[in-house]
């Protein structure tokens, strides 16, 4: 990569940390510079460095430890190509030169302060049990952050959901659901009441359904931001299997309920919108999903006409 298509690549990557691009965009785009290795000039010119320093801060694990590889690297190349960056020192300093001016390690008396310790970043944790039986206390994290019960209670639900029939690591899917449990906090808040424990326990068994393999996928890699998450409704949850699967029984039921029957009840409460009179024969019918309301089909017996409302 010359300095030209660094320079271009740094100002893509301001770019999408300046529109909080999804930490899974930055990952990538941080990829390719691991295989680059730019001069100080280089390096000076095109503030990649500066641009993947701010990377650091990323609370996605992998994107921060990706960032910080690539700067302790780049330090440590520039320092190697700097003059006088010679071997470190032996232990105690510099010994006193002899007589013809070489010390007492065969070298000369002047040399260079030895380079900075490269530090490694540590390895990511790993499960240790197959991918469905994972869960926090299995994985042996420790979600307690908030000092509220309940709130790290639905930081494990959260994580209890995302780690299901998962590979990435704890430590990666554990800062996810701090993430989603502060979201729903912020909009349910300021107390953990009947919404936001309502609302933390449906993501948690959306995410716990084993079909829904695309929602846990996008909510870890931020495809779906953790604000959009948690206000998405039940019908958004839903994986398209199961979508399919409402809708099919909706029609099956909704044909079922327009079968002639031989006796309605008559209400004459109920006002026909075409004729205006009170004769109404009725039924009632569960065409949707168990938590949805009956819908109501109505006949006149005075006009025919007919209607249905939830």
């Amino acid at each position: 990569m010359d300095a030209n298509q660094l320079l271009e690549h740094s100002r893509t990557l301001q770019k999408a940390l300046e529109k909080n691009e999804p930490s899974s965009t930055i990952f990538s785009l941080l990829q390719p510079l691991e295989k680059c290795t730019p001069s100080e000039d280089a390096l000076r010119s095109s503030k990649v460095g500066v641009v993947v320093a701010k990377c650091r801060s990323s609370k996605d694990p992998k994107v921060a430890s990706l960032a910080s590889t690539l700067i302790n690297k780049w330090k440590a190349a520039v320092h190697k190509k700097k003059p006088g960056a010679a071997s470190p020192l032996p232990q105690g300093g510099l010994a006193k030169p002899t007589a013809n001016g070489v010390n007492g390690t065969g070298r000369s008396g002047t040399s260079s302060p030895a380079p900075p310790v490269v530090k490694k970043e540590p390895a990511a944790r790993k499960y240790s049990v197959a991918p469905d039986k994972r869960n926090a206390k299995e994985d042996g994290v420790d979600t307690a952050s908030t000092g509220d019960a309940t709130r790290d209670g639905c930081t494990t639900l959260i994580y209890n959901g995302l780690c299901f029939m998962s590979e990435e690591s704890p430590d990666a899917i554990l800062a996810v659901s701090k993430t989603v449990e502060q979201a729903a906090y912020k909009e349910y808040g300021p107390d953990t009441g009947t919404n936001y424990k309502q609302k933390m326990r449906s993501l948690h068994l959306n995410l716990k359904m084993k079909q829904n393999t695309v929602l846990r996928r996008d909510v870890f890699n931020g495809s779906i931001d953790p604000k959009r998450f948690v206000t998405m409704t039940s019908d958004e949850l839903k994986s398209e299997d199961k979508r399919k699967e409402d809708e099919k029984l909706e029609k099956e039921n909704m044909n079922k309920a327009m079968t002639a029957v031989e006796e309605k009840a008559i209400s004459t409460t109920m006002t026909c919108g075409k004729c205006k009179k009170s004769r109404v024969a009725y039924s009632q019918a569960q065409t949707r999903s168990a938590d949805e309301p009956l819908t109501t089909f109505c006949e006149c017996t005075v006009c025919g006409h007919r209607w249905k409302f939830s």
